[in-house]
C-alpha cells in the first residue's frame, strides 16, 4: 500500500497541468485526509473497501480536498449545486437535516454528502445509502480537518481563473472551453462525466484501434458528451452548469441557459450570402443558417446540393459550426437513405418538442389510449399479448382520427413527398424480456413499455401486484435510466400506501426525495421527450 498521495493524483482533478504553489499546500490536506480513512477504527475501515479500492481512497481523498479548495477560493462550483438545490427544494441538500447549515462555508452535511456521491457515482453496481454510519463518522473526522485550516487555507486564484468569462464574450468557442472545462477538468464532476468520457474512449480505442478515423471518433464522443449529457445532479448539461457558476449577473448567463443541444447529420448545401451558409437538414428538410463567424469553408462550398455532414449548435440566436465535418458531392442513394431514416430525423426532434402541433399529437393519442384502455393510462400483459395490445391501438388511434379518404392519401402523399418510404422499425422480440410487462401512455412522451416491473403497481387492474416482490420490481423503477420519471411516480401516486418498502426509514428518506433521484439515476431520461417525430415539416 501506498503511503501517501503524490502531487500527480491532485492535478488529476484540476483544469490545469502545471503546478502553483497553492497546490502543495491542499496536497498536505490530501494526505491528512487519506491517514484518517487509514486511521479508521476497522469496522468501519473495513465497510469502505467493500466499494472501493485504494485509488478510489486516493481519489476520494483529493475529491473532498478539492470542496474545501473550492469554497476557500470561491470559484463558485459547489456553491452553484447548492443555490440550484436550494431554487428547485427550498433546502440546499437533499436527504439531511439542514437547521444548522452556512452557505458558502464548510459544513459537515456537504461532505456527508460528497462521500454519498462519490460512493454513488464511482460505481453503479450497489446503491449506497445516505444514512450509513461510516459515511458520517469519517465526515465528522474530515471536518475537524477542514475547521482547522479554515481560517488559514489560501485562495487558489489560478484555479479561479478557469471559471470566469468576460461578459463581452460574444466567440461560442470561448463559452465551449469553459463548457468543456467543467465537466471533463473539474472535480465535482470527475466521477460522472469525465469517467464517462474515459470508458468511453477506452472503447473506441479498442473498437477502432486499426482505423486512420480514431482520433476523430474520440473527439466526436467527447464533443457530444460536453455539449448533449447531463449530470448526475440535478440532471443538468454543461451549458447550465456554466450559467450556474458564473451567476444570474452575468450577461452571459441566459446565453447559456438557451444553448441548443448539438446536431450532427447530414445536410445539404443550399447557398449562401456574406454572413451565413444556408444549409438544409436532408431527413427533415429543416432549414438552417450556418453563421460564417464560425465556418470558414463556405468558398470550397460552389455546387448546390452538396453533401455536408456536420455538427452545429444555436448559440445567442445563431447556428455555429462546432465539431467535425465531411463534405462530398450530391449523392441520391444517401439522401433516400436519410429521408427514410427515423433516427436522423429524430435528431433534430427537439425543435419541434415545445410546438403546438406536437402538444395537440399528444393530446389526442392520450384521449385515445384511455377509450381504448376502459379509462386507464396503464395495461398490465403477458409479454406475448403486447405487441397485439400496441397494435389494436394504433389501428383504434388511426381511425378515432376520422379522416376522409382524400386526407389519408394526401398524408400519404406527403410522406412520399419526403422520401419516407419505409421507416425503420425496431423489431423486439418481447418474450426475451421477461414473463409480464405493461404498456403506459406517458402525457408527455407517448407510448412506453416496462418489463418485469409489474409486482410494484398495487392496481385493482393488475393481476401481477405482489407485495414481497415489489423492492425489487421498484429498484429496477428507480434505477434503470430508460424508464421515464413519469411511471415511476404514477406507480409511487397509486401504490405507495400499499408497498412495504414506504412503510420503512429508508422508504419515506426515498419519498421525500425522489425528485433529487430520479435526476440522480436517471440524468438524461429525466426530462421526457415526446417519442413522436413529426413530418411536412419545412421550418
Amino acid at each position: 500500500m501506498r503511503n501517501k498521495i503524490y502531487l500527480n493524483e491532485w492535478l488529476y482533478l484540476k483544469p490545469y497541468n502545471k503546478q502553483v504553489s497553492t497546490d502543495f499546500y491542499y496536497l498536505k490536506i490530501c494526505n491528512e485526509i487519506w491517514e484518517t480513512f487509514l486511521s479508521l477504527p476497522p469496522d468501519i475501515r473495513f465497510s469502505f473497501p467493500f466499494f472501493m479500492d485504494e485509488d478510489e481512497f486516493h481519489l476520494l481523498s483529493c475529491f473532498l480536498t478539492s470542496y474545501f479548495e473550492d469554497l476557500v477560493s470561491g470559484t463558485n462550483i459547489w456553491n452553484a449545486f447548492v443555490k440550484k438545490h436550494q431554487e428547485l427544494y427550498q433546502k440546499p441538500l437533499p436527504f439531511y437535516n439542514v437547521e444548522e447549515y452556512y452557505e458558502e462555508e464548510i459544513n459537515t452535511q456537504d461532505i456527508i454528502f460528497l462521500i454519498w456521491y462519490f460512493l454513488n457515482s464511482v460505481q453503479h453496481e450497489k446503491f449506497i445509502s445516505p444514512y450509513n454510519d461510516f459515511i458520517e463518522k469519517v465526515a465528522f473526522r474530515i471536518m475537524e480537518i477542514f475547521e482547522r485550516e479554515w481560517e488559514y487555507a489560501p485562495e487558489n486564484e489560478h484555479i479561479r481563473s478557469y471559471y470566469q468569462i468576460d461578459e463581452d464574450e460574444d466567440d461560442f468557442y470561448v463559452a465551449r472551453y469553459l463548457m468543456g472545462t467543467i465537466f471533463l477538468k473539474t472535480y465535482l464532476f470527475h466521477t460522472d462525466t469525465f469517467l464517462t468520457i474515459v470508458n468511453g474512449e477506452e472503447k473506441l480505442m479498442d473498437e477502432y484501434k486499426e482505423d486512420d478515423n480514431l482520433l476523430m471518433f474520440v473527439k466526436e464522443f467527447r464533443d457530444d458528451i460536453v455539449h448533449n449529457t447531463h449530470t448526475q445532479l440535478l440532471a443538468l448539461r454543461s451549458s447550465e452548469w456554466a450559467a450556474l457558476i458564473i451567476g444570474n449577473d452575468h450577461l452571459l448567463h441566459k446565453k447559456f441557459n438557451e444553448l441548443s443541444l448539438r446536431i450532427t447529420s447530414f445536410f445539404l448545401y443550399k447557398g449562401q450570402d456574406d454572413e451565413n451558409v444556408f444549409i438544409e437538414h436532408i431527413a427533415s428538410g429543416k432549414k438552417f443558417n450556418l453563421t460564417k463567424k464560425s465556418y470558414d469553408h463556405g468558398d470550397s462550398l460552389k455546387e448546390i446540393d452538396t453533401i455536408l455532414y456536420i455538427s452545429i449548435v444555436k448559440w445567442d440566436g445563431e447556428w455555429w459550426f462546432s465539431g467535425l465535418q465531411f463534405i462530398q458531392p450530391f449523392n441520391a442513394d444517401l439522401i433516400l437513405d436519410q429521408k427514410n431514416s427515423l433516427n436522423s430525423r429524430k435528431t433534430v426532434d427537439f425543435l419541434d418538442y415545445k410546438t403546438k402541433e406536437m402538444q395537440n399529437t399528444l393530446e389526442l393519442q392520450y384521449k385515445a389510449f384511455l377509450e381504448f384502455n376502459n379509462g386507464q393510462p396503464i395495461a398490465f400483459l403477458p409479454t406475448d399479448k403486447m405487441e397485439a395490445f400496441i397494435n389494436n391501438y394504433i389501428e383504434y388511434f388511426n381511425e378515432s382520427l376520422q379522416l376522409s379518404e382524400k386526407q389519408k392519401k394526401d398524408a400519404i402523399q406527403r410522406l412520399k413527398n419526403e422520401g419516407f418510404l419505409n421507416p425503420e422499425t425496431s423489431l423486439i422480440d418481447f418474450s426475451e424480456k421477461g414473463q409480464t410487462g405493461l404498456v403506459f401512455f406517458n402525457p408527455k412522451t407517448g407510448l412506453e413499455m416496462a418489463f418485469d416491473v409489474n409486482a410494484a403497481f398495487s392496481l385493482p387492474f393488475n393481476p401481477y401486484f405482489n407485495a414481497e416482490k415489489s423492492k425489487e420490481s421498484l429498484f429496477i423503477l428507480f434505477m434503470d435510466e430508460s424508464f421515464s420519471k413519469e411511471l415511476v411516480m404514477y406507480c409511487i401516486d397509486h401504490s405507495k400506501n400499499d408497498l412495504p418498502f414506504f412503510q420503512t426509514a429508508e422508504g419515506k428518506m426515498f419519498l421525500n426525495n425522489i425528485d433529487f433521484l430520479l435526476q440522480f439515476w436517471k440524468k438524461g431520461n429525466y426530462y421526457s421527450k415526446p417519442s413522436i417525430t413529426l413530418t411536412g415539416q419545412k421550418e
